[in-house]
């Protein structure tokens, strides 16, 4: 094992600070897209599987991939003078994601313009893993540019007309009657993967009031999901007549 030459973090497209559920995720989406059977046995994937597999097996397991994380520290702290000139060739961008691609994954193409490299435009792909949360940072090395670098790529939530995101946590709006309001009840709302939620409403709820389902958002960085918070809104009922002696 040798950090110098081999980023087993960005072998995967993954930051450092992924979760084992991350990793394994990753793993999966590209072993199968680059195993020799479906490329025709080419040495280069071969290469590429040997070298999924070594990722894998390195960061999935918490002992090695500890010794792993040491090695790599120890690895970086003399170049800390050309810290400065390796920036430079580094690229921050943000991606944007529809929700339900947090949920079940999604496939990126990456264009890179630099004048500053002979080679000329560099396309890269990577696999955002399913269950991802948002904020995620992924590390995409930057192997067709002759100065290296990387290419910091962060997913946030394309705003949705459903749901407003903040960190693992969904807003929406249930619009209820009057009549519901006042008595209260059980109403019926459609969550962010489809599937249907009861939104229990208490008895005289006042326009405005947010109700907390729990475990009903988006995924969380260390496993789990955030909740879904549902503002209450409806008409007050309002009756005009005349008035009489």
């Amino acid at each position: 094992m040798n950090p110098a030459t081999h980023d087993y973090y960005a072998t995967l497209g993954l930051d450092r600070r992924c979760t084992t559920a991350q990793i394994r995720a990753a793993y999966r989406l590209l072993a199968k897209q680059h195993h020799p059977d479906v490329n025709g046995g080419s040495p280069d994937a071969v290469a590429r599987a040997q070298e999924l597999n070594a990722a894998h097996e390195t960061l999935s397991n918490p002992y090695l991939r500890r010794a792993y994380d040491r090695e790599l520290n120890a690895t970086e702290k003399p170049a800390a003078p050309s810290r400065a000139a390796k920036s430079d060739r580094n690229i921050a961008q943000d991606a944007q994601l529809r929700i339900e691609d947090f949920f079940r994954g999604a496939t990126l193409d990456v264009r890179v313009n630099d004048p500053g490299n002979p080679g000329g435009a560099e396309n890269y792909q990577f696999i955002v893993p399913p269950d991802t949360a948002p904020g995620t940072r992924f590390r995409l090395p930057r192997s067709q540019n002759a100065a290296g670098g990387f290419v910091n790529v962060r997913v946030k939530a394309r705003p949705d007309f459903r749901f407003k995101t903040r960190g693992a946590d969904l807003r929406c709006d249930i619009k209820i009657s009057f009549q519901r309001a006042q008595q209260g009840g059980t109403e019926s709302l459609r969550g962010v993967t489809g599937n249907f939620l009861r939104v229990e409403i208490p008895p005289g709820i006042p326009r405005g009031e947010t109700l907390r389902i729990p475990r009903e958002g988006l995924p969380k960085p260390r496993g789990g999901r955030g909740d879904l918070l549902v503002r209450v809104t409806y008409r007050p009922e309002v009756r005009i007549t005349r008035s009489g002696r």
